[in-house]
């Protein structure tokens, strides 16, 4: 049997041509053996790396790269594979570079590890894993797209000590499904800085995406902070937060901001074109025995306007309301006879009772046209 590269026996491709599902690791003349070759076919053919040593220099691989740690009298196929580099094929991890958090999380994911115990392991086997502090005992597999930088390019991830910036965590939260805090946090621990300090009321505060009033008074309840001290934490946070903020709530307010009119969520989103229902505020009116007008004014005073539009009604009455809920325009939208039309079969009324209640409630509707007097067919 010759001991030349070029010329093999079969029996010896178990530790010069290696396979990991489509890939493979093949040992070329002249060129440096990678440790992490080495140890893989110890843990496929069985043997000691040390003999994977001798034979491959026994068949002219004299550049072996090897530790400066005694080898392992034996490895384990789990502990070979943590040298695989994160690429798309059969790669290997330097020894003489520092392991990248990439590699790391990447490594420990795979094999459904924690990165902590990842990098002792790598450690024993004579890598350098630069963490400066306690890495996390806990695995997550989601720790490899915590540190993507960009998921939609090319592959680019937070190294040690890196810093992500307020946009990375809440791209990263809606991409891994989780709550912002638990990616910073989880973050931090993986030695990743941050433009702040996580706290523990931050999971609770950046909860629910949007940060409406009804969510910032109902944390400040719980939380027994201020209202504005939670805005000012969703600044510091970089998330969205209500441009209004009373100095004081009334006892109805919550009920007034909240879309089933019950002081929980959903809470109403503001809207800066169109502006609160008018709906909204008859139901409020009636639920709370409140004039429209007072609704109104309070409502706007919490962030939510009505539109200029608008006319509102002196008392609440639950036909009006049945009326709107049949209406999809605003009141920058023109009502067109098909709208009419609908709304008529859907409320029973004739056509010119509807054309006439929503011009009085302020809806703009052509003048040429003449709306039946005949009530049609109630639908649905």
């Amino acid at each position: 049997m010759s001991n030349t590269p070029e010329s093999q026996d079969p029996e010896d491709l178990r530790f010069t041509r290696l396979r990991l599902g489509h890939h493979t690791s093949q040992l070329r003349p002249g060129e440096r053996v990678p440790f992490g070759h080495v140890l893989f076919a110890a843990a496929t053919a069985g043997c000691a790396p040390a003999d994977v040593v001798s034979r491959l220099t026994a068949l002219g691989y004299s550049d072996v790269e090897l530790p400066d740690v005694p080898l392992p009298s034996t490895v384990a196929r789990e502990d070979a594979l943590l040298l695989k580099a994160d690429t798309y094929n059969l790669s290997w991890m330097g020894l003489d570079e520092p392991v990248s958090l990439r590699n790391l999380v990447a490594a420990a994911g795979e094999r459904g590890l924690g990165p902590a115990e990842a990098a002792r392991r790598l450690t024993a086997l004579g890598y350098t894993v630069p963490a400066g502090h306690p890495l996390p005992e806990t695995p997550d597999s989601r720790d490899i797209m915590l540190i993507r930088t960009d998921p939609r390019g090319s592959a680019e991830f937070l190294d040690w000590d890196a810093e992500a910036s307020l946009r990375h965590v809440f791209r990263v939260a809606r991409e891994v499904r989780c709550d912002p805090h638990t990616v910073a946090t989880r973050l931090l621990a993986l030695g990743i800085r941050l433009p702040y300090t996580p706290e523990p009321d931050d999971a609770l505060i950046l909860a629910h995406p949007g940060a409406a009033l009804g969510h910032v008074v109902t944390v400040a309840r719980e939380t027994g902070r201020t209202p504005e001290d939670i805005v000012a934490r969703l600044a510091e946070l970089g998330a969205e937060r209500p441009s209004t903020v009373p100095d004081s709530l009334d006892a109805d307010d919550l009920r007034l901001i909240s879309e089933n009119l019950d002081g929980r969520r959903p809470w109403l989103k503001v809207n800066t074109v169109v502006g609160v229902q008018l709906r909204h505020i008859l139901r409020a009116a009636l639920a709370t025995g409140r004039t429209p007008a007072d609704i109104a004014a309070r409502l706007a005073e919490l962030g939510h306007w009505l539109h200029e539009n608008a006319k509102l009604p002196q008392v609440a009455d639950p036909e009006d309301i049945r009326l709107l809920e049949t209406v999809d325009r605003s009141f920058l939208d023109g009502v067109h006879l098909e709208h009419v039309l609908r709304s008529a079969s859907l409320t029973g009324r004739s056509p010119a009772d509807v054309a006439a209640r929503l011009t009085a409630l302020g809806y703009r509707l052509p003048d040429e046209v003449d709306y039946p007097e005949v009530c049609g067919a109630v639908r649905g």
